[in-house]
C-alpha cells in the first residue's frame, strides 16, 4: 500500500516530478556513456599493450630493475631450453597463444648514402610471432596494425620508424608522406657517421655472410649499418635492408626504433658466441589468466632452479596504469559532480512536496499514523523517482551507445598510431550499470530523507491549520 499512495504521490505535481526524473535519467545516461567510454579505453589500451608486449615476460633475474641499460649481459642462457619447458608444461601450454623469445639491444645507425646517423633502440623478433600477437584482439576492439612485412627465412630485413626514417633520410626510398626537406643552411656534422660508415667489416670476423643486394630478387631496398657492442664489449657492425617504416604512436620511440629478426639482433650483440634472449614474451588467449600462469611460471623455475622472473605488461608499460588512472579520475570526478545534482534535484522536489502537502500529514497524523510512516512514505517516494529516473537513463544510454557505435567513428589512442574504431561498452559492463543504478537509488533516498524528517516531524494541530 505504502508503494501504490507513494505512486500516486509523485504525480500529483506531474511537472515537477517529470523534471526531476529528468535530471536523474540524464544525469545516469552521461555518467554510464562515459563509464562505457572508459571500459573502451581500458580494453583498447590493454589491446594495444598486449599486442606489442604480451601478457607476460620472463626475464633474467634482476633485468627488469638493472638492465636495461645494457641488456646483452641480461640475457637469458639457453633461452630455447627455457621456451621448451615453458611451451611444453601441461597446465600452462592451453592457456597460452603466443610464446616467442625477444632480444633488446641499443647502438648507432647509420646511412652510408647520406653520412647521416643517429643512435638506436633496437627489438629483435621472430616476425610470424610478431605477426600473430598483433590478431589477439578479446575485447573486439578492431583496428588490428598492420604485419611486420617480415619472414622468418630472411634474417636480412627490418623497419624503423618513420622519424628514424626521416632522421636518416630515407623518405624517398620509403615514399614516405609527410615528410619534411631538410632546411638549407642546416648544421650538419658527419664525422662520427663517416667512421662508422667506413669501418672494415672484414675486420668483424663474427659477422655472418649474407647475400650481396645484386644477388637478390626484386626491387632493392635501403640499407643501413647498424653498431653496437657485443656483450663482450667489442664493437660489432651488420648491414640492415629497410623494408618498411611504420609510426611507432610515440615521438621520442618513433626516431630511435629499429626493427629486425632475432637472428640479426642477436649476431650484432653477440656475434661467434652463445646467443642468448633479453626475454620470452607471452601472450595468453584470456587476461583472467595471468595470475594463474604466473604462479605457475613461478613454481617453474623455483623447480628447475632457474634465476628467472616475470613481469606483467602493467608494470613492464607504465603508460598503461597511468592512462587509466587519468580516466578514472575523470569518470570519478564526473560521477561526484552528477550525484551531487541528483542530491539538491531531488531533495528541493522533496521539499516541495512537504510544504504542499501539510495539511494532508496533519490529518494522516491525525488518524493515528506514526511519525515513521510518514518517513518511510516520503522516502518511499524519492526511492521511485531515483529509480525511475535511473532506469530511464539506462535506456538513454544504450540507445546512444547503440548510435555512436553505428557511426563507425574512429579515433587514434594515446600512445597508438593507427586509428582505431570508437565503441561504447554497454553491452557486458553490467556490474558497472548495475552500480551506478544502485547509487543513484542510493543518492536519491538520501536526499529525501531530510524532507522526511521535517515532514514526520511537524506538530499535529500546526499541521492541521496550515493554510
Amino acid at each position: 500500500m505504502i508503494f501504490k499512495i507513494a505512486f500516486r504521490s509523485i504525480f500529483r505535481n506531474t511537472r515537477r516530478s517529470m523534471t526531476t526524473m529528468l535530471t536523474i535519467a540524464i544525469g545516469t545516461a552521461a555518467t554510464l556513456v562515459f563509464g562505457a567510454y572508459t571500459v573502451y579505453v581500458t580494453y583498447g589500451l590493454q589491446t594495444g599493450t598486449v599486442d606489442r608486449v604480451g601478457h607476460l615476460t620472463v626475464y633474467r633475474n634482476g633485468y627488469f630493475d638493472f638492465g636495461s641499460g645494457n641488456p646483452a649481459i641480461w640475457g637469458i642462457p639457453h633461452y630455447e631450453a627455457v621456451l621448451k619447458l615453458i611451451t611444453t608444461d601441461p597446465q600452462l601450454k592451453p592457456l597460452i597463444a603466443v610464446a616467442t623469445p625477444v632480444q633488446y639491444l641499443t647502438g648507432i645507425a647509420s646511412n652510408s648514402d647520406n653520412g647521416e646517423s643517429r643512435t638506436f633502440i633496437g627489438t629483435g623478433f621472430i616476425p610470424s610471432d610478431r605477426d600473430r600477437m598483433k590478431h589477439w584482439d578479446e575485447y573486439d576492439v578492431g583496428g588490428r596494425g598492420d604485419d611486420t612485412g617480415l619472414r622468418d627465412d630472411d634474417s636480412s630485413r627490418g623497419i624503423v620508424g618513420e622519424g628514424m626514417a626521416r632522421v636518416l633520410g630515407l623518405c624517398g626510398q620509403l615514399r614516405l608522406g609527410n615528410c619534411p626537406k631538410l632546411p638549407t643552411g642546416a648544421p650538419s656534422d658527419t664525422a662520427a657517421a663517416s667512421d662508422v660508415a667506413n669501418l672494415p667489416k672484414q675486420d668483424f670476423s663474427d659477422l655472418v655472410s649474407r647475400d650481396a643486394p645484386a644477388t637478390r630478387k626484386g626491387p632493392s631496398l635501403p640499407r643501413i649499418d647498424l653498431l653496437a657492442a657485443t656483450a663482450g664489449g667489442a664493437p660489432n657492425v651488420v648491414d640492415l635492408e629497410i623494408a618498411r617504416a611504420d609510426p611507432q604512436g610515440v615521438r621520442e620511440l618513433d626516431d630511435i626504433y629499429v626493427g629486425m629478426h632475432l637472428n640479426l639482433a642477436q649476431q650484432l650483440v653477440y656475434g661467434r658466441g652463445e646467443h642468448r634472449a633479453t626475454g620470452i614474451i607471452l601472450q595468453l588467449h584470456r587476461t583472467e589468466d595471468m595470475p594463474r600462469v604466473r604462479a605457475r611460471l613461478a613454481q617453474l623455475f623455483k623447480q628447475h632452479g632457474l634465476d628467472l622472473e616475470t613481469r606483467d605488461f602493467a608494470e613492464i608499460t607504465p603508460f598503461y596504469t597511468q592512462a587509466l588512472n587519468l580516466f578514472r579520475s575523470i569518470f570519478s570526478f564526473i560521477s561526484i559532480i552528477i550525484g551531487i545534482v541528483v542530491v539538491f534535484t531531488v531533495s528541493n522536489a522533496m521539499g516541495m512536496s512537504v510544504v504542499e502537502r501539510t495539511d494532508e500529514i496533519g490529518t494522516t497524523r491525525a488518524l493515528g499514523v506514526r511519525r515513521s510512516g510518514i518517513r518511510s512514505q516520503f522516502l518511499v517516494e524519492g526511492i521511485l523517482l531515483g529509480a525511475m529516473g535511473a532506469t530511464a537513463g539506462v535506456a538513454i544510454a544504450f540507445l546512444v551507445s547503440y548510435a555512436i557505435n553505428q557511426q563507425g567513428i574512429t579515433w587514434t589512442p594515446p600512445g597508438q598510431a593507427q586509428p582505431v574504431p570508437l565503441k561504447l561498452y554497454m553491452f557486458g559492463a553490467w556490474d558497472m550499470i548495475g552500480t551506478i543504478w544502485a547509487l543513484l537509488i542510493v543518492l536519491a533516498a538520501a536526499a529525501a530523507l531530510l524532507p522526511a524528517n521535517r515532514a514526520a516531524r511537524l506538530q499535529i494541530v500546526d499541521a492541521l491549520r496550515h493554510v
